[in-house]
């Protein structure tokens, strides 16, 4: 499978051959949604929390007396079935979102979605991601002169560029990784996906594994 490669100044040099395996694979939706639902479940966090009647401060002293007053029996005024008192089977910051989902099937899901880029020339590569300088305004002309139109950038990296990390930092339509951590959320999550050969490198070694 073929793609063009491109310089800084926007024009395709030559083309590059990539694995069938990895960038041209049939789309299942359905692994597609449990890959997802899967990531968004294990980057969930636990916020709301409840007190039980335990938990909740004060109630100590019995409300009044057992007998004689014409009420039901109360021992505590937190019980949950008093105002200000505990909750029964609320939610706590101790719940588990976590699912697990095989490497087998997670590696298929991602090879789908690096096609469909790869199949609707999302895919972007350029013979190498390099700035002189470390200012947005450069980043920018970059962007203006390869084939992207409108849309969310994925830029994906082979090892740690600190000019390109701080140049993309105020540009609220990218976002930067590296290869090794490409995942199929922020695949999805943009329109394209930016990288160099040796980001394309990483990706393709380790979804042949």
């Amino acid at each position: 499978m073929k793609v063009k490669l491109y310089n800084l100044l926007g024009k395709s040099t030559k083309s590059i051959d990539l694995s069938e395996s990895v960038f041209r694979v049939k789309e299942n939706p359905s692994l597609l949604s449990q890959a997802v639902l899967t990531i968004r479940a294990n980057t969930r966090k636990s916020i709301a929390n409840t007190k039980d009647r335990g938990q909740v401060r004060g109630g100590g002293k019995k409300p009044f007396k057992q007998k004689g007053t014409g009420n039901a029996r109360a021992g505590s005024s937190r019980s949950p079935l008093w105002t200000g008192g505990g909750i029964t089977f609320g939610p706590t910051n101790k719940r588990n979102f976590t699912k697990k989902m095989p490497g087998k099937m997670a590696k298929s899901a991602l090879k789908m979605v690096l096609s469909s880029k790869a199949r609707n020339n999302q895919l972007i590569i350029l013979e190498k991601i390099e700035l002189k300088s470390h200012k947005t305004k450069q980043m920018q002309e970059i962007l203006e002169k390869l084939p992207i139109q409108e849309g969310k950038i994925l830029v994906v990296i082979g090892k740690t560029n600190v000019n390109l990390e701080l140049a993309t930092a105020n540009l609220s339509y990218l976002k930067t990784i590296q290869a090794s951590g490409i995942n199929i959320y922020d695949i999805i999550n943009n329109d394209y996906l930016l990288t160099d050969q040796e980001g394309i490198k990483i990706i393709q070694q380790n979804l042949e594994k």
